[in-house]
């Protein structure tokens, strides 16, 4: 399982975990599926964190209209809803139970550690089919 994503667009998911710190950022990866299983990601779209203010420090929520407008947005690229990145604020770079309950088996799930407002690292992730876990995908960089 690999996610290939341009450098720039690696940048724009940090900056906009920076962004959001101390919440949680949130966004969808707009891209390609390839024959072999890889992914392409070929375009970003930032959100809001629509969840309640109190708790947007360790959750993000993505408002229907906004999944709907990213479907959309896909469908006039040309491109396809491969996924979705996320920051966790001072915490690890892994999925979290609450983040496993809510996941899609057929995301990528790019998810940025931002420790006091810098972006440190993003690891990908993909939900098992019977949803019992998450599977690490390796992220290639292009230039």
């Amino acid at each position: 399982m690999i996610l290939n994503i341009p450098e720039d667009l690696i940048a724009r998911i940090h900056s906009h975990g920076e962004e959001a710190y101390p919440e949680e950022g949130a966004g969808f990866l707009l891209g390609a599926y390839s024959e072999n299983g890889t992914r392409e990601v070929e375009s970003i779209l930032p959100l809001s964190n629509s969840r309640e203010e109190e708790a947007r420090h360790n959750r993000y929520l993505i408002a229907a209209e906004d999944y709907v407008k990213a479907e959309e947005t896909a469908d006039s690229l040309g491109l396809s809803l491969i996924g979705v990145f996320h920051s966790h604020p001072d915490h690890p770079n892994e999925p979290s139970e609450f983040d496993r309950e809510w996941a899609q088996p057929f995301f990528s799930y790019v998810i940025t550690s931002v420790r006091s407002g810098k972006a440190m690292e993003s690891r990908s992730w993909r939900l098992t089919e019977d949803r019992s876990k998450f599977e690490e995908e390796e992220i290639k960089l292009n230039a």
